[in-house]
């Protein structure tokens, strides 16, 4: 078992940067899919994944709460990285010498202001980090990116402008993941627990499942729905609480949750992440 942590994306991505802060002393190791990175990772390629979840302005990341169930591994830690922009170019280059800018599309729309302000077109790239990496190539003088301050450290750019983001709230959640899930730790800031379910097909099923919960006094951070197989009848839940199975109020909560469901799998418990307030 190698010690590099897997992340999907090119070198110098948002993912490589949660990778750098969460196990510095880890080698980082770039994947094109998510589905690599899990490969990776049940190969012995890697020891853990990267994987993003969710994130504060575009909501949840696409099929990752698909591929969790199905990837046989179990989450061990989570991370969250405040998602900077800084718009770089190739060493010399100025603003007003700019005419586009390229990143990945879900990233230009949060720097429109900055871009209005300067008559700068933003063009959509695959990748952001990849889009660095380009630039550094081709040798343009009229083209920057939109990216992290990484990408430029590994690319050799120059950063013209930093955190031109519009909202300063912009962060991403990561879900780190391993072989083998580790019960025994406990979190100074607490423990998270995650979990997947489908419910019985019984009048009220979600409702009475939920219950236990709130009657346990258990925080519920997270619930989400979607389906299974592409059914309409077939719905499967994917949801974080606050706590350990092994507290009485967990336990008593997942017991209640058990009755009503068909399916109870726990794809996690780990150190709750201080980050989150």
């Amino acid at each position: 078992m190698t010690d590099r942590i897997a992340f999907q994306g090119e070198p110098g991505a948002y993912s490589h940067e949660a990778c750098r802060d969460a196990r510095p002393d880890m080698e980082a190791l770039p994947c094109h899919t998510f589905e690599e990175v899990i490969a990776a990772v049940r190969s012995g390629e890697a020891r853990l994944a990267m994987l993003p979840v969710e994130n504060t302005t575009y909501g949840r990341v696409a099929d990752i709460h698909r591929l969790l169930p199905e990837s046989g591994l179990r989450i061990v830690g989570e991370a969250f990285v405040r998602v900077h922009i800084s718009l770089m170019a190739l060493p010399g280059v100025t603003l007003p010498d700019l005419r586009k800018v390229r990143a990945h599309l879900v990233l230009l729309p949060q720097a429109a202001s900055f871009l209005a302000s300067y008559g700068i077109k933003g063009e959509a790239a695959a990748d952001s980090a990849g889009a660095a990496a380009e630039l550094a190539r081709s040798g343009s003088r009229e083209t920057g990116v939109l990216a992290s301050d990484l990408a430029a450290e590994t690319y050799g750019l120059e950063i013209l402008a930093r955190h031109i983001e519009d909202h300063a709230h912009n962060t991403t959640r990561f879900l780190i993941m391993g072989q083998e899930p580790d019960l025994t730790r406990r979190g100074d800031h607490g423990m998270m627990t995650t979990f997947i379910f489908q419910v019985r097909n019984i009048p009220a099923a979600l409702y009475k499942a939920m219950g236990g919960f709130a009657t346990n006094g258990v925080n519920m951070t997270k619930l989400e729905s979607y389906m299974v197989d592409g059914s309409f009848t077939a719905t499967q839940f994917y949801a974080d609480i606050e706590g350990h199975p092994e507290d009485p109020a967990v336990r008593r909560a997942l017991d209640e949750l058990d009755y009503f469901t068909e399916k109870l799998e726990i794809l996690g418990v780990y150190p709750r992440d201080p980050r989150r307030d």
